[in-house]
This record gives structure tokens, sequence and C-alpha cells, in this order.
């Protein structure tokens, strides 16, 4: 329920704050007071485009804040909202009301606020959809759309569980759909391609690189290429170490046997220096046998002849011939290799893969039509019952003659269509994000004429009372919920206007309806009656303020003829507004 509405700088209005109750509340006031910058700030909160020419004349911005109390929805729209409020991390006022606001700037951007945080529009607007219904002339237009008309119809027919059971498989049969459509459109790209993979894996498997071997076989190369300086080095040290291996004399001089003779000695003194000096020469003389043992495996490694160096060089060519076409290394190349296999794993083009693929689409096609058949079983049922219990309440708006109708029918395919199926029938639909169906509302404004679409038929007073009519009959769906209409009895006068009085204040049993009106007859029958007015006249600014009594009798014969201040003017207003709340009182 809407609680408060604080408004600044908007339109004709300075600065105005007005309160809300439950039941129906009416705004009237003379032309171009701004009673219509109500609905605009309402429109403001439920995300609509800012515009700067709205900002009043002499101010930098204009702010609408409204304050909402949400104890009185339903259960599912309640628990939408709390979604909304924690995923926005917006927090409740110390009563519970929900505060959200908007400022237009007139040289910058608007901004948003819920909760009082700085909100995206986007998020204001999810949080004031499930608490406001907003119905202004623009909103009448709307309901010519054949996609408005579709909504309302699944509204009544609470759609929710086979639409998106419908829209579930849809997905997953396009998904299916391209992917056939695109490996036949590519077929011999794609063979061409799996080709290309195909012979690059074998040609890496058959020469079988190891990872890092091209930078391995680099050093191999090198030190194979001074085989012959590489030898006579490492002999030259182990012999200088451990002696000459080939030459056991004793004139056959090592460097470990001079260290252990230069240990010996030292260890043979009962001096503390030279014996640590002793200690010393153990160490460098466990150095010099390890060495001299590493030196001989070395030796023994290099090979014996320069075909090694061959066979090394021929593996280089090998790898290199991989490295050109593949990667700039082995590494990169193996890494390649990898992909290919992925890559070639998901290019299956045979014709057993096409054949399973069409039988996946088939079996989806098939399930989808099924889903869109118990779609359209649902709304068709439902269009019976809405389109009578519509053409009941027009024969309570004054209509008794007129006739409302709803047609679901199949939404034929294009030529060029993006999703067509073909139903049992045999005719080719196009299965949309919404279903295969075209909902069309008819209307006629007396019986015995045909009944045509609504977007021919319907005049603008016409088409407020059908709206009107709709609402009400949906009106169950959004129980605890705030309507607001903005002159939704534009058109009508007469008995009309008192059936659109009467039906607004059944209609406020069980919602909040705040509606923006010309008509006295509709006034009347208000538990709270605000009006928009300039205040002593000699400033240009509109003010809100609530009437009761004397000042509501004078505003409704003010309304009825401009006859606020005459007697007779007074009484017919007093015996309007004594008829409706009477009547109200003892409905």
């Amino acid at each position: 329920m809407l609680a408060e509405i604080r408004i600044e700088s908007l339109g004709a209005i300075s600065a105005a704050t007005a309160e809300f109750d439950r039941g129906l509340t009416v705004l009237t006031g003379e032309t171009g007071t701004g009673k219509t910058m109500v609905v605009t700030g309402l429109h403001l909160l439920g995300g609509a485009r800012a515009d700067a020419t709205r900002v009043r004349s002499g101010a930098d911005r204009a702010v609408v804040e409204g304050r909402f109390s949400t104890t009185e929805l339903g259960a599912d729209v309640a628990g939408r909202v709390e979604e909304i409020l924690d995923s926005s991390g917006a927090e409740r006022d110390d009563d519970g009301s929900v505060i959200a606001a908007r400022s237009v700037s007139r040289a910058g951007p608007s901004r948003a606020y819920l909760g009082g945080r700085s909100v995206p529009a986007k998020s204001l607007s999810s949080f004031t959809a499930e608490v406001l219904t907003l119905h202004g002339q623009n909103d009448q237009l709307r309901l010519m759309k054949p996609d408005e008309q579709r909504a309302a119809l699944d509204r009544f027919a609470d759609v929710d569980k086979p639409l998106a059971r419908y829209r579930k498989i849809r997905e997953q049969w396009l998904v299916a759909r391209r992917d056939l459509a695109d490996r036949r459109l590519r077929a011999r790209e794609l063979a061409q391609e799996a080709d290309r993979l195909s012979f690059g894996i074998n040609e890496i498997d058959t020469v079988a690189p190891q990872p890092g071997e091209d930078e391995a076989i680099v050093a191999d190369i090198r030190r194979l290429s001074e085989l012959d300086a590489l030898r006579e080095a490492a002999q030259t040290a182990r012999t200088a170490l451990s002696g000459d291996l080939d030459d056991p004399s004793p004139d056959s001089v090592s460097a470990a046997d001079g260290v252990g003779q230069a240990k010996a000695a030292l260890e043979g003194t009962d001096d503390a220096a030279l014996r640590a000096l002793g200690v010393r020469l153990a160490e460098a003389a466990a150095v010099i046998t390890d060495v001299t043992a590493e030196l001989g495996d070395y030796l023994a490694e290099l090979p014996s002849d320069a075909s090694t160096l061959e066979t090394k060089l021929a593996r280089q060519a090998e790898l290199r011939t991989l490295t050109r076409k593949y990667a700039a290394d082995i590494d990169g190349v193996l890494a390649w290799s990898r992909e290919a296999a992925e890559r070639l794993a998901a290019l299956d083009v045979s014709e057993e893969t096409l054949s399973e693929l069409e039988r996946q689409v088939g079996e989806l096609e098939t399930q989808l039509v099924a889903a869109a058949g118990e779609l359209t079983k649902a709304r068709s049922k439902a269009a019976k019952g809405l389109a009578k219990a519509v053409t009941a309440e027009l024969a309570g708006l004054a209509m008794a003659n007129a006739i409302f109708s709803i047609t679901v029918a199949p939404l034929p395919a294009r030529a060029d269509d993006s999703a067509p199926v073909k139903l049992p029938d045999g005719s080719v639909v196009h299965a949309g994000h919404d279903g295969v169906d075209a909902v069309e509302f008819g209307f006629t404004a007396h019986r015995g004429a045909d009944v045509l679409p609504l977007t021919k038929s319907a005049s603008g007073g016409e088409l407020s009372r059908v709206m009107l009519a709709l609402e009400v009959v949906l009106a169950a769906s959004a129980e605890g919920t705030t309507m607001v209409f903005d002159e939704v009895d534009a058109g009508v006068g007469g008995r009309a206007a008192v059936q659109i009085g009467r039906r607004l204040a059944r209609l406020a049993r069980t919602h909040q309806v705040i509606v923006v009106t010309h008509l006295p007859q509709v006034a009347a029958y208000a538990d709270v009656h605000l009006v928009v007015d300039s205040g002593n006249g000699r400033s240009k600014s509109s003010g809100v303020r609530r009437i009761d009594d004397d000042d509501r009798v004078a505003e409704l014969a003010r309304m009825l003829a401009g006859l606020g201040e005459s007697d007779s003017g007074r009484a017919h207003a007093r015996e309007l507004l004594d008829a409706a709340q009477q009547e109200r009182n003892g409905d």
C-alpha cells in the first residue's frame, strides 16, 4: 500500500505531500493545477524515463519520494518484494515501511533510491512493479497491443508452470536445431578442418616428441660437436686427480696421493693448528674423490664414435619440422595436439552424428508441440471465462449490450521464420518465447453487430471501461497491491460514470485504489478525497490537500458544472455524495 508521497519541484507542484489510506482515494482539481503530476511521480518511481523538462522552472531538480507498506501483500508478492529488497541492500524504516525515491536533475542524470540505498532505476522499477499497477491513457493504448492482451489473459489463466516448461523445452530445441543447421551448412568446411587436424595429430604422434626434448637435444648436440676436446679435458683432469690408471708405477703422482700424504703428515703432529689444517685436507680429499668418480662417469657416457651426433641431428630436424608448423617449441606442439584432439571430437560430421542430432531435434520438437498444446489449452479455456466475466462487468458499467471476446489462434510461421514447428493438424506455426498462440481481444458495443478486434471497435470511453472491467476481473491476482488510474473515466459521463465509481469502490475492497478523475460521480464514491490546487491563487505553485464534509461538497459542486458557490450546486453535490456513501455502506 502507498502510505505517502512527497513531490518537490515537479511540474506545477513546488512542494506537496499527500497521505493515502486503504480503499478508494480520488484526486481532483482544476485543469492545469498539476493533479496528473501525482501520477507522473508514481511513474517515475516505477522506473519511467526521467524527463528533465518536468523539473519545475527555477529548480535544479525534481524529487519524488514514496513510502510503501507491504504488510497487506499476498504471500507470493511479499516473497518477491523481500528478494528484491535483499538483493538491493535496501533497509526498511523503523515502522517497517519501505521508502522509494527518484530525483530528476535538470542538467545531469536521474538517481533512484530504495530503502536508503542508491540503486539502478531498473531495481527500483522491479520493486514498484510488485506493489503498484499504473493505468494512464497511454496504458489504455497499450492494451491494443497483442502482447499486452496475451499478458492479460495469462494473468487470468495462471499459466506460469506450463509456460516455464514450454520455454525450457524451446530453449533446448533451439540450441539443438542451431547445432544441426550449423553442421549441415558447414559440412564441407568442417570436414576439411577435421582432415587438417587429423593430419597434424598423426604427424606429431609419429614423431612422438617428449616435453622439453628440443631444449635437451640442443645441449646434447653441442656436447657431441666438441667430443674429442671434451674427452681430453675430462681425461686430463681425472689423471691429475687420481693418477694414470694405465700407468700404476711408483713415479705416477696424483693429486689424491699428494693430499693424502700431506694430511698424514699434519695429523702426525701434536700441534693443534697443523692438525686443524689436516682436517681441512680430509675434506679436500673427499671432494677430489667425488669429482674423480663423476669424471669417470662422464667419460663412460661420452659416445665412442661420431654416429651418435648424426642421430641427434636427425632427431633435431624432425622436431624442427613440428615447431615450424604447430608452435614455437615442443611443449607448444604437444599443447596444440591436445587442443586439436578436443576440437576434432567436437567436429564429428559423420552421418551417424547428423542422424543422432536429427533424432534429438525431432524428439525435442515433439515435446515442444506437446508443451505448446498444453499452454494453448489452458489459454483457450481461460479465454472463455475471462471474456464472460469482462462482458458481465461491462454490463455493470452501463454497457449492457456490449460483448467482449477473446480469440486464441495459432500464430502462423513466416516464410523465413526462425522457429517454425508443425502442429498435429499439419499447420506450421511460430514457436515464440510465449508460445504458439496469437491472442486477440474482440469487442462490440451493440449485440447483433459484428465483434471486431478491440483496436478497431472501441472508442476512447469504451476502451477505458474495457480496461477497468479487465482490472476488476483480474484483481484477485494481485490482492493487496496499489492500483492507480489516471482519468480512466475519460470520454465517459452520466450513468456510466456512476457505474465506474461503483466498480472502483468494489475494487478498493481488496486493493488500494488511487484515481485521478474529473467526474463527480466517481469522486463521490471515494474513501479519501484529495484536491490539487494552486492555494490562494497568487502563486503558480500547486499543493495537495485532503478535504472532508463541506469542502468536499463544494469540490463536487465545482466538478458538476462550476457550481461550487451556488446553493443548488451544493444541494446537488450533497445529494450525490450521500447517495454514493449510503450505497457503499449498505453494499
